[in-house]
Protein backbone atom coordinates (compact mmCIF):
# COMPACT_ATOMS: atom_id res chain seq x y z
CA UNK A 1 0.00 0.00 0.00
CA UNK A 2 1.36 3.22 -0.95
CA UNK A 3 0.29 5.98 1.30
CA UNK A 4 0.30 9.87 0.05
CA UNK A 5 -0.62 12.93 1.50
CA UNK A 6 -2.56 15.43 0.01
CA UNK A 7 -2.69 19.02 1.16
CA UNK A 8 -6.32 19.94 1.44
CA UNK A 9 -9.72 18.33 0.92
CA UNK A 10 -10.36 19.78 -2.28
CA UNK A 11 -6.74 18.52 -3.71
CA UNK A 12 -8.43 14.76 -2.86
CA UNK A 13 -11.66 15.87 -5.22
CA UNK A 14 -9.17 16.95 -8.09
CA UNK A 15 -7.06 14.10 -8.02
CA UNK A 16 -9.73 11.64 -8.21
CA UNK A 17 -10.37 8.30 -7.80
CA UNK A 18 -6.87 6.20 -7.57
CA UNK A 19 -6.30 2.42 -7.74
CA UNK A 20 -7.41 0.72 -4.67
CA UNK A 21 -3.51 0.55 -3.15
CA UNK A 22 -2.94 4.20 -3.00
CA UNK A 23 -4.19 5.27 0.46
CA UNK A 24 -4.32 9.23 0.59
CA UNK A 25 -4.42 11.54 3.74
CA UNK A 26 -5.23 15.01 3.91
CA UNK A 27 -2.27 17.04 5.78
CA UNK A 28 -0.05 19.78 4.66
CA UNK A 29 2.38 19.33 7.20
CA UNK A 30 1.21 21.97 9.96
CA UNK A 31 -0.60 21.28 13.10
CA UNK A 32 -1.40 17.09 14.16
CA UNK A 33 -0.12 14.87 11.62
CA UNK A 34 -3.17 12.57 11.18
CA UNK A 35 -3.38 9.03 12.28
CA UNK A 36 -1.11 7.02 9.27
CA UNK A 37 1.49 9.88 8.44
CA UNK A 38 4.33 8.09 9.27
CA UNK A 39 3.82 5.48 6.64
CA UNK A 40 3.98 9.17 3.82
CA UNK A 41 5.55 8.02 0.93
CA UNK A 42 4.43 10.95 -1.34
CA UNK A 43 3.69 14.24 -0.12
CA UNK A 44 2.14 16.38 -1.76
CA UNK A 45 2.97 20.72 -0.69
CA UNK A 46 0.66 23.52 -0.35
CA UNK A 47 0.45 25.56 -3.58
CA UNK A 48 -0.98 28.92 -1.23
CA UNK A 49 0.70 28.93 2.13
CA UNK A 50 4.70 28.72 2.57
CA UNK A 51 6.28 25.22 3.34
CA UNK A 52 5.91 22.64 6.85
CA UNK A 53 8.72 22.97 9.49
CA UNK A 54 11.87 21.00 8.46
CA UNK A 55 10.75 19.14 11.47
CA UNK A 56 7.44 18.01 10.01
CA UNK A 57 8.92 15.93 7.12
CA UNK A 58 11.77 14.88 8.85
CA UNK A 59 9.67 13.25 11.13
CA UNK A 60 8.07 10.39 8.11
CA UNK A 61 10.54 7.58 7.63
CA UNK A 62 9.02 6.38 4.91
CA UNK A 63 9.00 9.89 2.89
CA UNK A 64 10.32 9.23 -0.65
CA UNK A 65 8.73 12.21 -3.12
CA UNK A 66 7.64 15.26 -1.91
CA UNK A 67 5.62 16.77 -5.29
CA UNK A 68 4.75 20.76 -5.52
CA UNK A 69 2.44 22.27 -7.63
CA UNK A 70 4.48 25.57 -8.17
CA UNK A 71 7.26 25.96 -10.74
CA UNK A 72 9.35 27.85 -7.97
CA UNK A 73 11.07 25.47 -5.27
CA UNK A 74 13.01 27.50 -3.33
CA UNK A 75 11.41 27.94 0.33
CA UNK A 76 11.48 24.32 0.15
CA UNK A 77 14.90 23.68 -0.26
CA UNK A 78 16.00 24.21 3.46
CA UNK A 79 12.99 21.73 4.33
CA UNK A 80 13.12 18.82 2.05
CA UNK A 81 15.27 16.02 3.94
CA UNK A 82 18.18 14.59 2.41
CA UNK A 83 17.85 11.49 0.24
CA UNK A 84 13.75 12.70 -0.55
CA UNK A 85 13.49 13.49 -4.26
CA UNK A 86 12.05 17.05 -4.93
CA UNK A 87 9.65 17.80 -7.82
CA UNK A 88 8.05 21.05 -8.78
CA UNK A 89 5.15 22.05 -10.67
CA UNK A 90 6.90 23.18 -14.31
CA UNK A 91 3.61 22.94 -16.52
CA UNK A 92 1.05 23.88 -14.60
CA UNK A 93 1.33 27.49 -14.61
CA UNK A 94 3.59 28.37 -17.47
CA UNK A 95 1.08 29.72 -19.70
CA UNK A 96 -1.03 31.85 -17.55
CA UNK A 97 2.72 33.28 -16.40
CA UNK A 98 3.97 33.83 -19.45
CA UNK A 99 0.44 35.44 -20.63
CA UNK A 100 0.71 37.97 -17.60
CA UNK A 101 4.27 38.81 -18.64
CA UNK A 102 2.92 39.33 -22.39
CA UNK A 103 0.20 41.43 -21.17
CA UNK A 104 2.12 43.89 -19.03
CA UNK A 105 4.69 44.19 -21.71
CA UNK A 106 2.05 45.08 -24.01
CA UNK A 107 0.94 47.00 -21.23
CA UNK A 108 2.87 49.19 -20.75
CA UNK A 109 4.55 49.11 -24.14
CA UNK A 110 1.39 50.55 -25.54
CA UNK A 111 0.60 53.04 -23.09
CA UNK A 112 -2.54 51.92 -21.22
CA UNK A 113 -2.02 53.04 -18.11
CA UNK A 114 -1.84 56.44 -19.61
CA UNK A 115 -4.92 56.14 -21.83
CA UNK A 116 -6.53 54.73 -18.46
CA UNK A 117 -5.82 58.12 -16.73
CA UNK A 118 -6.77 59.66 -19.91
CA UNK A 119 -10.68 58.01 -19.75
CA UNK A 120 -10.43 59.01 -15.72
CA UNK A 121 -10.20 62.66 -16.88
CA UNK A 122 -12.66 62.15 -19.76
CA UNK A 123 -9.56 62.91 -21.91
CA UNK A 124 -9.68 61.99 -25.82
CA UNK A 125 -5.87 61.57 -26.26
CA UNK A 126 -4.38 59.91 -29.13
CA UNK A 127 -1.01 59.02 -28.59
CA UNK A 128 1.85 57.29 -30.78
CA UNK A 129 2.84 54.16 -28.56
CA UNK A 130 6.09 51.36 -28.78
CA UNK A 131 4.68 47.60 -29.71
CA UNK A 132 6.53 44.59 -29.81
CA UNK A 133 7.00 44.71 -33.55
CA UNK A 134 10.82 44.98 -34.54
CA UNK A 135 11.61 45.01 -30.68
CA UNK A 136 14.62 43.29 -29.38
CA UNK A 137 13.56 41.24 -26.34
CA UNK A 138 15.40 39.59 -23.63
CA UNK A 139 14.55 36.73 -22.32
CA UNK A 140 16.39 35.43 -18.88
CA UNK A 141 14.94 31.34 -18.30
CA UNK A 142 14.73 29.02 -21.33
CA UNK A 143 12.35 26.86 -19.61
CA UNK A 144 8.84 26.92 -19.69
CA UNK A 145 7.85 30.11 -19.34
CA UNK A 146 10.46 31.67 -20.90
CA UNK A 147 9.98 29.63 -24.22
CA UNK A 148 6.41 30.45 -24.04
CA UNK A 149 7.11 33.96 -23.86
CA UNK A 150 9.51 33.80 -26.29
CA UNK A 151 7.16 32.47 -28.67
CA UNK A 152 4.84 35.07 -28.01
CA UNK A 153 7.07 37.64 -28.96
CA UNK A 154 7.70 36.14 -32.15
CA UNK A 155 3.93 35.69 -33.30
CA UNK A 156 3.92 39.93 -32.31
CA UNK A 157 7.32 40.29 -35.27
CA UNK A 158 9.49 41.26 -32.28
CA UNK A 159 13.34 40.00 -31.60
CA UNK A 160 13.92 37.32 -29.42
CA UNK A 161 17.60 36.03 -27.37
CA UNK A 162 16.85 33.66 -24.46
CA UNK A 163 19.15 33.50 -22.15
CA UNK A 164 19.92 30.06 -19.77
CA UNK A 165 22.64 29.37 -17.38
CA UNK A 166 24.37 27.71 -19.74
CA UNK A 167 24.64 28.37 -23.76
CA UNK A 168 23.14 25.98 -26.19
CA UNK A 169 21.57 25.73 -29.37
CA UNK A 170 19.27 29.15 -30.16
CA UNK A 171 20.67 30.13 -26.16
CA UNK A 172 23.04 32.24 -25.19
CA UNK A 173 24.48 31.80 -21.76
CA UNK A 174 24.04 34.16 -18.70
CA UNK A 175 27.94 35.30 -18.94
CA UNK A 176 27.15 36.77 -21.81
CA UNK A 177 24.52 39.39 -20.09
CA UNK A 178 26.96 42.30 -19.78
CA UNK A 179 27.29 42.58 -24.28
CA UNK A 180 23.96 41.42 -25.08
CA UNK A 181 22.11 43.77 -22.32
CA UNK A 182 22.69 47.19 -24.21
CA UNK A 183 21.03 45.43 -27.35
CA UNK A 184 18.14 44.86 -26.01
CA UNK A 185 14.72 47.35 -25.02
CA UNK A 186 13.05 44.79 -23.22
CA UNK A 187 14.42 42.38 -20.24
CA UNK A 188 12.03 39.66 -19.12
CA UNK A 189 12.94 37.54 -15.85
CA UNK A 190 11.39 33.92 -15.69
CA UNK A 191 13.96 31.94 -14.30
CA UNK A 192 14.04 30.80 -10.60
CA UNK A 193 15.55 32.11 -7.29
CA UNK A 194 19.14 30.28 -6.85
CA UNK A 195 21.73 31.44 -5.11
CA UNK A 196 23.91 32.55 -8.17
CA UNK A 197 20.44 34.13 -9.88
CA UNK A 198 19.74 36.56 -6.50
CA UNK A 199 20.37 40.10 -6.78
CA UNK A 200 21.29 39.53 -10.35
CA UNK A 201 19.72 42.52 -11.20
CA UNK A 202 21.41 45.20 -9.28
CA UNK A 203 22.69 48.45 -10.26
CA UNK A 204 25.38 47.26 -13.02
CA UNK A 205 22.54 45.20 -15.05
CA UNK A 206 19.89 48.17 -14.89
CA UNK A 207 22.68 50.42 -15.67
CA UNK A 208 23.47 48.68 -18.48
CA UNK A 209 20.08 48.42 -20.16
CA UNK A 210 19.42 51.41 -22.82
CA UNK A 211 17.29 54.30 -21.97
CA UNK A 212 13.55 54.02 -22.32
CA UNK A 213 14.12 50.20 -22.08
CA UNK A 214 11.68 47.86 -19.97
CA UNK A 215 12.14 45.48 -17.30
CA UNK A 216 9.49 43.06 -16.47
CA UNK A 217 9.70 40.22 -13.54
CA UNK A 218 6.96 37.39 -13.53
CA UNK A 219 9.84 35.37 -11.01
CA UNK A 220 10.90 36.37 -8.29
CA UNK A 221 11.14 39.31 -6.54
CA UNK A 222 14.55 38.99 -4.80
CA UNK A 223 16.02 38.43 -8.20
CA UNK A 224 16.08 42.27 -8.28
CA UNK A 225 17.86 44.65 -6.29
CA UNK A 226 14.74 46.68 -5.48
CA UNK A 227 17.12 49.24 -4.11
CA UNK A 228 19.02 49.92 -7.12
CA UNK A 229 15.21 49.74 -9.49
CA UNK A 230 13.84 52.27 -7.51
CA UNK A 231 16.77 54.80 -8.49
CA UNK A 232 16.20 53.77 -12.35
CA UNK A 233 12.91 54.07 -11.87
CA UNK A 234 12.51 57.32 -9.65
CA UNK A 235 15.31 58.86 -12.51
CA UNK A 236 12.47 57.84 -14.77
CA UNK A 237 15.41 56.45 -17.11
CA UNK A 238 13.85 52.93 -17.35
CA UNK A 239 10.13 51.55 -16.98
CA UNK A 240 9.01 48.20 -15.06
CA UNK A 241 6.30 45.67 -14.93
CA UNK A 242 6.89 43.78 -11.30
CA UNK A 243 4.44 40.61 -10.63
CA UNK A 244 6.78 40.16 -7.82
CA UNK A 245 8.73 42.08 -5.88
CA UNK A 246 11.25 41.91 -2.86
CA UNK A 247 9.77 42.57 0.07
CA UNK A 248 6.43 40.35 -0.60
CA UNK A 249 3.70 41.08 0.01
CA UNK A 250 4.89 44.59 -0.66
CA UNK A 251 4.23 46.98 2.30
CA UNK A 252 1.61 49.37 2.37
CA UNK A 253 4.66 52.11 3.21
CA UNK A 254 7.14 51.22 0.72
CA UNK A 255 7.92 53.70 -2.31
CA UNK A 256 7.52 51.21 -5.03
CA UNK A 257 4.02 51.67 -4.49
CA UNK A 258 5.11 55.31 -5.74
CA UNK A 259 7.73 55.14 -8.12
CA UNK A 260 6.91 55.97 -11.99
CA UNK A 261 7.50 53.96 -14.81
CA UNK A 262 5.79 51.11 -13.05
CA UNK A 263 3.09 48.76 -13.66
CA UNK A 264 2.29 46.20 -11.06
CA UNK A 265 0.30 42.96 -10.08
CA UNK A 266 0.20 41.03 -6.66
CA UNK A 267 1.82 37.76 -7.68
CA UNK A 268 -0.79 36.56 -9.81
CA UNK A 269 1.07 35.27 -12.91
CA UNK A 270 -0.33 31.67 -12.09
CA UNK A 271 -3.67 33.04 -10.56
CA UNK A 272 -5.74 31.93 -13.15
CA UNK A 273 -9.04 29.77 -13.07
CA UNK A 274 -8.71 26.47 -13.95
CA UNK A 275 -5.04 26.01 -12.02
CA UNK A 276 -6.41 23.35 -9.64
CA UNK A 277 -7.52 21.17 -12.16
CA UNK A 278 -3.75 21.76 -14.29
CA UNK A 279 -2.10 21.17 -10.78
CA UNK A 280 -3.64 18.19 -9.32
CA UNK A 281 -3.75 16.28 -12.90
CA UNK A 282 0.04 16.50 -12.90
CA UNK A 283 -0.06 15.34 -9.27
CA UNK A 284 -2.38 12.46 -9.98
CA UNK A 285 -0.14 11.25 -13.07
CA UNK A 286 3.16 11.21 -10.84
CA UNK A 287 1.53 9.18 -8.31
CA UNK A 288 0.54 6.76 -10.87
CA UNK A 289 3.92 6.72 -12.12
CA UNK A 290 5.45 6.36 -8.88
CA UNK A 291 2.96 3.04 -8.13
CA UNK A 292 4.48 1.56 -11.39
CA UNK A 293 7.97 2.18 -10.56
CA UNK A 294 7.98 4.53 -13.68
CA UNK A 295 10.35 8.04 -13.24
CA UNK A 296 8.66 11.25 -12.50
CA UNK A 297 9.30 14.01 -14.21
CA UNK A 298 9.96 17.87 -13.05
CA UNK A 299 13.01 16.81 -10.66
CA UNK A 300 14.49 19.48 -9.28
CA UNK A 301 18.13 19.43 -9.52
CA UNK A 302 20.61 22.22 -8.52
CA UNK A 303 17.67 23.83 -7.25
CA UNK A 304 15.92 24.20 -10.82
Amino acid sequence: MIVASLPTPDAVEYVGELPADIEVLVWDGTGKPPAGAGRVEFFVGRYDAPPPPAEALAALPGLKVVQLVSAGVEPWLPVVPQGVRLYNGRGVHGASTAELAIAGMLAVLRRLPDFEDARREHRWAPTLTGGLTGRRVLVLGAGDIGVRVAAAVRAFDGEVTLVARRARTDVRGIDELPALLPEHQVVVLALPRTPETTQLVDAAFLAAMPDDALLVNVARGGIVDTDALLAELSAQRLHAFLDVTEPEPLPPEHPLWDAPNLLLTPHVGGGTAGWQERAYALVREQLLRYRAAEPLVNEVAAGY
